[in-house]
């Protein structure tokens, strides 16, 4: 769904004509309920914070009992499910995110979000894919959110994940 339907739908089923004031509202409306932080697989730290900017590692995208969700894009799943994907892994950026800052309100902007797309040699339509996420930012941050972007395929990547993502914001004090 697009955002302006999700606004207008919110809008109708609350009678209210004040848009949601908060990014943890919005994602109550939407129905998102953020998962506990998935640890570091390797060497690294899930997120690092110089000045008002944090740069998050990439994220894999998991299900609801926290596997991740692998496949080869233009092989093994289509856009819709690549697209899904993507959203999920959006959604595990936010819970780090949430846990870093405590309150999602202190995200200014979402200033880079890269894509990392698990595609077959002849896979042309990885932006359409990492959309799952850039759209759910907005949804989220709405204006805060737009942000600028790389979307690329790889051969492979790690556990076999569909996508990997990372993001970089820009945070109040």
């Amino acid at each position: 769904m697009t955002r302006r339907i999700l606004i207008l739908l919110w809008l109708a089923i609350t009678g209210s004509t004040v848009l949601i004031a908060s990014p943890e509202e919005r994602l109550a409306a939407l129905g998102i309920e953020l998962p506990e932080v998935s640890p570091s697989i390797a060497n690294y730290v899930n997120v690092v914070q110089t000045g008002n900017l944090l740069f998050l590692s990439g994220h894999l995208p998991r299900n609801s009992e926290g596997a991740v969700i692998t496949g080869k894009l233009g092989r093994d799943l289509g856009v819709e499910e690549g697209y899904l994907a993507a959203r999920q892994a959006g959604i595990a950026l936010l819970a780090t995110l949430k846990a870093e800052l405590g309150d999602l309100d202190r995200v200014k902007r979402v200033v880079k979000v890269f894509g990392m797309v698990n595609a077959d040699p002849d896979y042309t339509d990885h932006s359409k894919v990492i959309n799952g996420c850039s759209d759910l930012l907005g949804d989220v941050f709405l204006e805060s959110g737009r942000h600028a972007r790389a979307a690329a395929g790889f051969s492979s990547l790690p556990l076999g994940a569909a996508v990997e993502i990372e993001l970089i914001v820009e945070v109040s004090d």
